[in-house]
């Protein structure tokens, strides 16, 4: 059986974890909720604090080689928190550099950017995350869904569907050879 790690931090756009998370459990995948927090992280829904989650592994305990991809969700604070989090930028630098699959929509890809591993990558996001990647050295474009060599990225919850149907598909191919 696959599986899958979310890592995530509170201030996720609720949307962009719960539609990836059951996308891949409908597909028989295990999600795991990875967080720097202990017990549970909570979302945010569009202006608002919203559910809250359990946390499956302390980012502490968790070992990239137990994953088969990564998934970043997105929302303002949550990849803000994450690429502060040298714990976090290590464990998404893990799976960016094993060539395991790794998507991110909205502003999930600014951690990404932490692992200097973006150059010359063809990647999307929400609009104001486009001058952080270009100046990573991202070939960036507006695109409801990119795929490059096994890194998924979208703009905007209103991408989810295109998004979750990538994911899906880059975690049946696998691991993908380093561009």
């Amino acid at each position: 059986m696959k599986r899958v790690a979310i890592l995530t931090e509170n201030g996720f756009e609720e949307s962009e974890l719960t539609s990836p998370k059951k996308a891949m459990e409908d597909a028989g995948i295990q999600v795991d909720i990875v967080s720097p927090q202990k017990e549970k992280v909570k979302a945010w829904n569009h202006d608002h604090w919203s559910i809250e989650l359990p946390v499956d592994v302390n980012l502490s305990g968790a070992n990239s080689d137990d994953y088969d991809a990564l998934v970043i969700p997105g929302g303002v604070m949550n990849p803000d928190k994450m690429r502060a989090n040298k714990d976090c930028v290590k464990f998404a630098k893990e799976f960016m550099e094993s060539g395991k699959p790794v998507a991110a929509i909205c502003h999930g890809p600014q951690l990404l950017i932490e692992t200097g591993l973006l150059n010359g990558r063809h990647m999307t996001s929400y609009p104001s995350v486009k001058t952080d990647l270009i100046n990573a050295g991202v070939n960036w474009e507006d695109k409801e869904v990119i795929v490059d060599h096994g890194l998924v990225t979208s703009r905007s919850p209103d991408d989810l569907e295109a998004f979750n149907k990538k994911l899906l598909e880059e975690i049946r191919e696998g691991v993908h050879a380093h561009a």
